[in-house]
């Protein structure tokens, strides 16, 4: 009866995606943030809908694929918060080398020249 049981649950939908995308998230954060941060919003975008599909009718789909879309979500999560971080870092960054570029005396350095 329980075998019968396993067999009948389906996978849950995106369970996989949201896994590989999380994990990219992670992968791509350093990649001026922004690659890491629309594949991490995508991932947890697809987890909120796959938890919804679960929670509605947790008996047709298997514990396993549930425990994918967790995990994804985390890495998504994660990856989501480093990308972020990455992303205020390289506006810091190119905000201080403006401003520093601007209050530089270009038109006298090129007169002593």
């Amino acid at each position: 009866m329980e075998n019968q049981q396993l067999n009948s649950q389906q996978v849950l939908p995106n369970s996989t995606g949201v896994l590989v995308l999380g994990i990219l998230s992670i992968v791509f954060c350093f990649c001026y943030g922004l690659i890491g941060l629309v594949l991490g919003i995508i991932a947890i975008v697809l987890a909120n809908k796959a938890n919804k599909l679960y929670l509605e009718n947790s008996q047709n789909y298997s514990e396993s694929s549930f425990k994918n879309m967790k995990a994804g979500k985390v890495c998504a999560i994660i990856g989501v918060c480093l990308s972020s971080l990455y992303l205020v870092v390289i506006i810091i960054y190119i905000a201080i080398v403006g401003a520093a570029l601007t209050a530089m005396p270009w038109a006298e350095m090129m007169n002593q020249y």
